[in-house]
């Protein structure tokens, strides 16, 4: 029998004005503009604040992503998807991934039930640098390095460290009793999904035990750390922009217009 008080209305997720954390009990379902038999938990978006979106698409069996003129990243939670992108077909299992160019015409279709974490983003061209090509690839593929020589806490960068890209997209595995070594405050924005095993995440001025199927933005300078707690590592999937100047995008005095300095400096900043 269905409980109209729903536990009071209790709930870990919250929202702030530098963060958000949502956790699935409060997730909510739509159907994004092409998809077929798929449906989206939107996680982050310009009416919160973000420059990005971030969704996790759920497939039927059959089911197929709409398109986008924005860029593309897609990294495979479960199921299997087959991609038709540059006049090829590729499969992806599991922990793989592709990036989609801007304005490429690409497709996305459910060989059997999947879910995806999908990102996108509007692309900010430098004009001394080619707009980055497509990528298939898959995580198992990528060497893990550790964070600032911390053995117990492991990245793999998804997408090449190079200026043509404008945002990134890592992987992060946390042993047991693993942190961050400090407290970070920053410019770059984050989406982040946890994989597998849980912990404390520092957001703003609150602490708040996170597990897997979580999803946090982090806005610009929100300060944020994170340590793994449990008997299993922690993991998630991290997103950020990356590589471009501060006043890129930034809208004129009294125009209204976009800004397009773009000098190719990079932030002083390990990459998370």
């Amino acid at each position: 029998m269905h409980n109209p008080l729903h536990n009071l209305g209790q709930t870990r997720s919250a929202q702030q004005s530098n963060h958000l954390l949502l956790t699935p009990d409060t997730f909510v379902r739509t159907t994004l503009p092409g998809m077929k038999s798929c449906a989206a938990v939107v996680h982050a978006g310009p009416a919160m604040g973000a420059r990005f979106a971030q969704y996790t698409a759920e497939f039927e069996s059959g089911g197929e992503l709409g398109p986008t003129a924005t860029q593309r990243f897609l990294y495979l939670l479960e199921g299997q998807l087959n991609i038709e992108m540059d006049g090829h077909k590729s499969d992806l299992a599991a922990r793989g991934y592709a990036y989609v160019p801007e304005g490429s015409a690409h497709r996305v279709v459910a060989t059997k039930p999947s879910r995806a974490a999908v990102i996108e983003k509007n692309y900010e061209p430098v004009a001394s640098f080619e707009a980055p090509r497509s990528i298939i690839s898959s995580e198992d593929a990528i060497p893990s390095e550790p964070l600032d020589g911390d053995a117990s806490l492991q990245v793999k960068h998804l997408l090449p460290d190079t200026m043509n890209f404008d945002f990134a997209v890592n992987s992060m595995v946390y042993q047991p009793g693993a942190a961050l070594s400090m407290v970070e405050m920053h410019i770059m924005e984050h989406g982040l999904l946890m994989l597998e095993g849980g912990g404390i995440y520092r957001l703003g001025d609150s602490w708040y035990p996170v597990t897997a199927g979580d999803f946090i933005w982090m806005g610009p300078w929100c300060p944020q750390w994170f340590g793994a707690i449990g008997k299993v590592p922690a993991k998630y999937l991290i997103y950020k922009d990356w590589n471009r100047h501060p006043l890129t995008n930034v809208p004129s005095a009294g125009t209204g217009s976009t800004g397009t300095a773009s000098t190719g400096t990079r932030p002083a900043d390990k990459p998370r």
